[in-house]
């Protein structure tokens, strides 16, 4: 599939400057001036990190409403339900109230609503519980916001929430005795992009300080916290930056007992990174939401020793298995749906419905469908009486505002920018695939059908030495608003050595001037006619290391290549 470059421009005067000051590449000062890190101050503060440098949780809107009320219910011995969504934002941050109430308070449970029979968010089903058994408080994390309407009902029945949530809040607010959710428009706290997770370790935060705890007990939490962070894709700047920093830091020193279970049974023996997280941990956690019930993954997070934390892990490790099989298998049937109908492999967007595919994983294959057919996409399924469906969005392209002009197909949507759900009747499936198709073809521009690669910078394929590679590694963790640096080399030539491996990859072994380097390019097969040519050719690449023998030497990642002088 083509892809469009888009390589980054920075001031140089700028750069010069913090380059005179950092003593440090040219091309690593370019990255940083482009992530608006400007001053050696800017620099000290991205590469270290400090927790001492996280806002004061007081800042929060209602943080002196919530304390005070958690420390009421503690007083007089009231029953609290810790209440939290099944993906990893919301089991982590389940698991970390739960876990920090456990220590200063007996009466206390928690409660996951389950993906099919509950759906999203807060659940009557749930508020049910909490009345037949006697909870007063309910303390809802990454959720709560929206569902102003059951909150009065648990009102109704004498049961008070404190709502920690950062999700968008609609105009009319729960009547919660507390909001916590930084996006409020009068919430002052200076940062807007924590998870659900975050905003309930500020919660914790605020608690320790009021009762007195040792100052270090919300650092319990942070690899949890970071979890959280890696998957919910929230930016990785700011006070998310800190948090992840020490997070990772506290997964590889001291790891909840979870976190080194899944690690255990993944077979994972090295230093854990934010992608570990994002690629190992977090769809453990979310295939037990997606295939089952997401309770077992807090029980394997709050576990008091490795053994009953390996039971749970085990049980999500299968969980996973089933959700990886299904998304193979579901993907493998999308794909041949699309081929049997040729006229839909020249559209603008995929529609793909079949009534016995798993709705847990539909999103998933969403996203698998638009790595081969670069465009948005919704996977349909039987939900019940009716069918439901998850939606997925290529970068640039309003998602939701396509979805809401097909309003008068569906029963229920909702979601944002990039991804969105929707359920409707059996018998208007052909008609939303017509009409999404007419609104996408009438409202996207043509180079949002193509890939598009940022590039950084570029560098000399002799720039590649140990000590930049340091640097580079510190700039991590990666993520949003700080991703891995991409760089770009012209005029490389094959050695003679790069070699298709797998059928589908190629093992590069590249040139320039003197300097030759070796790497990788997944998937990209389709492109060795280019460098059997020899002809000069540019790649664009990331900087890693591949360990072989115990040997650790630096690669290149190889992302796209084309011929040196073409557009």
């Amino acid at each position: 599939m083509e892809k469009r470059w888009n390589i980054l421009r920075a001031d140089e005067t700028s750069v010069k400057n913090l380059q005179e000051s950092l003593k440090i590449h040219p091309a690593i000062c370019r990255i940083l001036v482009q992530r608006g890190i400007l001053s050696y101050e800017d620099s000290r503060r991205f590469f270290r990190p400090e927790l001492e440098s996280l806002h004061s949780p007081w800042l929060m809107k209602d943080m002196d409403k919530a304390v005070e009320r958690v420390l009421a219910a503690i007083q007089s011995e009231e029953k609290i339900l810790v209440f939290g969504d099944y993906d990893v934002d919301g089991t982590t941050s389940v698991a970390c109230m739960f876990t920090f109430l456990r220590g200063v308070h007996k009466h206390l449970d928690f409660y996951i609503p389950h993906r099919y029979r509950e759906g999203y968010g807060i659940s009557k089903a749930g508020i049910d519980f909490a009345a037949a058994n006697g909870f007063t408080l309910i303390i809802s994390l990454d959720c709560g916001i929206k569902s102003a309407d059951l909150i009065g009902y648990a009102k109704g029945l004498g049961i008070d929430f404190i709502v920690c949530d950062h999700h968008l809040p609609d105009d009319i607010l729960p009547p919660a005795v507390a909001i916590l959710n930084p996006k409020q428009k009068d919430c002052p706290y200076p940062y807007k992009e924590l998870c659900g997770c975050g905003v309930g370790f500020k919660l914790i935060s605020a608690l320790v300080e009021k009762m007195d705890l040792p100052s270090e007990k919300p650092n319990d939490y942070l690899d949890l916290l970071a979890t959280a962070i890696a998957a919910d894709i929230v930016p990785l700047s700011g006070e998310n930056r800190i948090l992840a920093f020490h997070g990772l830091r506290k997964a590889n020193l001291e790891p909840n007992q979870g976190i080194k279970a899944l690690s255990e049974l993944s077979g994972f023996t090295r230093e854990l990174r934010i992608n570990n997280l994002v690629f190992m941990i977090a769809p453990r956690v979310n295939a037990a939401g997606r295939m089952d019930d997401a309770r077992k993954a807090v029980e394997m997070f709050i576990a008091p020793d490795k053994q009953e934390a390996l039971r749970f892990a085990e049980m999500l490790h299968l969980d996973n298995t089933d959700r990886k099989e299904a998304d193979i298998r579901i993907t493998e049937e999308a794909l041949a749906q699309i081929v049997a109908h040729p006229e839909w492999e020249t559209r603008k967007s995929t529609v793909v419905y079949d009534a016995n595919w798993h709705k847990g994983v539909v999103g998933i294959v969403a996203s698998r469908l638009i790595e081969q057919y670069y465009r948005p996409t919704i996977v349909l399924t039987q939900s019940g009486e009716y069918v439901a469906g998850s939606a997925r969005s290529v970068p640039g392209f309003n998602l939701y505002e396509a979805i809401h002009a097909c309003r008068e197909h569906l029963l229920g949507y909702g979601g944002h920018f990039a991804a969105a759900g929707m359920t409707l009747e059996t018998s208007e499936v052909d008609a939303f695939r017509e009409k999404f198709e007419a609104v996408v073809s009438g409202t996207i521009t043509p180079d949002l059908l193509i890939p598009e690669i940022i590039i950084d910078t570029e560098i000399r394929l002799k720039d590649i030495q140990t000590g930049f590679f340091n640097i580079l590694s510190q700039m991590e963790p990666f993520g949003p608003d700080n991703m891995q640096p991409v760089f770009i080399a012209r005029g490389v030539r094959n050695t003679g050595w790069s070699k298709i491996v797998k059928e589908q990859h190629i093992r590069f072994s590249v040139k320039q001037d003197d300097t030759v380097i070796s790497g990788i390019g997944f998937g990209m097969a389709h492109l060795f006619p280019l460098l059997e040519k020899k002809e000069p050719v540019d790649i664009v690449f990331k900087i890693g290391e591949n360990e072989w023998n115990g040997n650790v030497n630096l690669q290149i990642q190889v992302i796209d290549l084309r011929q040196s002088g073409s557009k």
